[in-house]
């Protein structure tokens, strides 16, 4: 038991959960430090003048950040066993699960091929596979997380254009071998000479080292130009739509989550979920700018989104980072702010006006009994109405412990 206890401490400890100043969080910006200085280093290497000087010591980075790396690869292969979502699993099952997906896959690739060209000194081979930790970011990144997903989304339909392009490549390279095998026989000798004539103008990269001399083959030179950017545009095209879509879906969770949490809205339906959601408002505050100010009229609540705020209150400061609310109050009856926010932080928030929550719901006769329920049960506490906008939730969800500090 203790030991499946520690498991799970571990993974925790590993997994980056967004959440600034826990030490799950210290450590994925660790290892993130250590990514970095491992890349620079192996750009430093490839140089032969920093090399010639600095080369045991680019060495030792290396081998410092390998051992960082292998370490990690097996605290992760130990303790995704711990997973809550996991457990129904063999520990086996769930490590191979873990090192078959696409994160594990990196996390190898980080450390098996470097150690494999370390121990076999390979010094050049060591500095091209030294870039693969690189890839770690991926872990951290969720704009690179975005990426990935949305480019599996569309594999299908960019696996379509792949197929596409082979296509046009060889129609092409074959026209021109056609047209001038016999003018140039040392460029267009052969359909595979050809094809690198054809893959370098449908990539719209036009090197010039080979170029079609007869007008025919110009003419068909030219469709193949157009055709190119018509090649390149298509899959941009595919993958920045899906990067767009998948950020769009990753803002709406991240929304609704937060929108679930509060308890004013936690038992509403999605449709309702939803109408909120449209209006909210964003807005973003800069480290150190008072956001609201203690006596102010409170007739907004705050969504933070990404970022950290302070609020100064009568008996205590609080700090509220991502996914956190606070303001829900002001939304059910018009009263003073309860304290000072501040950023702490550049931050992203949302914003909810009282005014136009109270016109959904003067829509929605089902929503407005259900905030009517809430309004008496939250300002039956007279010491709560007292207080302000800031409730007990949001102080709750502030002082409890760090998830990765325990």
């Amino acid at each position: 038991m203790q030991s499946h206890d520690l498991c799970r401490r571990v993974y925790d400890l590993l997994e980056h959960d967004n959440v600034p100043h826990t030490a799950s969080a210290r450590l994925a910006h660790l290892i993130i430090a250590i990514v970095i200085i491992n890349v620079i280093s192996m750009l430093l290497a490839s140089v032969p003048e920093i090399s010639a000087h600095y080369g045991p010591l680019l060495i030792a980075v290396e081998v410092g950040s390998l051992a960082i790396f292998a370490v990690e690869y097996a605290a992760r292969f130990w303790s995704v066993a711990g997973h809550a979502s996991v457990r129904e699993m063999s520990p086996w099952r769930a490590r191979l699960d873990y090192a078959t997906s696409s994160l594990g896959i990196i996390d190898l690739l980080s450390v098996l091929p470097s150690g494999v060209a370390l121990l076999g000194n390979e010094r050049p081979m060591l500095v091209v596979l030294g870039m693969l930790p690189f890839f770690k970011l991926v872990r951290y990144s969720t704009a690179m997380r975005s990426l990935l997903e949305a480019m599996q989304a569309e594999r299908r339909t960019l696996f379509g254009c792949l197929v596409i392009l082979v296509g046009a490549v060889l129609t092409f390279s074959t026209l021109l071998y056609a047209i001038e095998h016999e003018t140039q026989p040392d460029k267009f000798g052969s359909i595979p000479l050809a094809m690198w004539w054809a893959i370098v103008t449908l990539g719209t990269v036009g090197y010039g080292d080979v170029i079609p001399v007869t007008p025919m083959g110009k003419t068909v030179a030219s469709f193949a130009i157009v055709g190119g950017l018509m090649m390149i545009a298509l899959p941009v095209a595919i993958i920045s739509r899906a990067f767009a879509n998948e950020v769009a879906r990753h803002d709406f969770i991240v929304t609704w989550g937060m929108l679930a949490r509060v308890p004013l809205f936690a038992h509403l339906r999605a449709a309702e979920i939803a109408d909120i959601m449209r209006l909210l408002r964003a807005q973003t505050i800069a480290t150190g700018e008072i956001l609201v100010r203690r006596g102010e009229p409170a007739s907004s609540m705050y969504f933070i989104t990404a970022g950290e705020v302070e609020i100064e209150l009568p008996t205590q400061r609080v700090r509220l980072a991502d996914g956190s609310f606070f303001g829900e109050i002001a939304l059910l009856q018009r009263t003073q702010r309860s304290g000072t926010v501040t950023a702490m932080r550049k931050s992203n928030l949302l914003v909810l006006d009282a005014q136009d929550f109270h016109a959904l719901i003067a829509r929605a006769p089902k929503l407005a009994a259900h905030v009517q329920e809430i309004v008496k049960a939250r300002l039956a506490d007279t010491a709560q109405a007292q207080k302000g906008d800031v409730g007990a939730d949001e102080i709750a969800l502030a002082t409890q412990p760090d998830k990765g500090s325990d």
